[in-house]
């Protein structure tokens, strides 16, 4: 009479619930992406060091010491060490007055890379569009 097929068990794979979290894990990666790279941006030079020109103004030069603390040419005690934010407000209203003035940073040879990288970024703040190392000759 009347025959009953047996059905038989499905084999595949559902890829819908895969392919929804692949694109919601691609998303995620899209958004964070930008947040992850971070950075002070240096302008380095395309050929060999070469002294500053004499005819151009003279630097300002934002230092750092072993000890981290910083200093800056201008005012009336460049000797005495400053905390950051009176720094950023030296040089920003120096750059006010004279805002063609090169800023160049100084570092101790022992200071930890973090500080000089500390005093970029108060510099940045401060609005300086480009900061130029300081080193000494190979000779001295």
């Amino acid at each position: 009479m009347y025959e009953r097929k047996r059905r038989r068990p499905v084999s595949e794979i559902n890829v819908v619930p895969y392919i929804d979290v692949m694109l919601v894990l691609l998303i995620i990666f899209m958004v964070t992406a930008p947040l992850i790279s971070q950075g002070v941006k240096v302008d380095l030079p395309k050929a060999e060091a070469n002294p500053l020109d004499e005819d151009s103004k003279p630097p300002l030069v934002a230092s750092v010491d072993a000890d981290g603390n910083y200093y800056i040419s201008i005012g009336d005690q460049p000797d005495e060490p400053i905390n950051g934010e009176d720094l950023a407000t030296r040089v920003a209203a120096h750059l006010q007055n004279e805002p063609d003035t090169p800023v160049v940073v100084k570092g101790d040879g022992a200071v930890a890379y973090n500080q000089v990288i500390q005093l970029m970024v108060l510099l940045q703040n401060a609005g300086v569009p480009s900061v130029g190392l300081m080193t000494d000759s190979p000779e001295s």
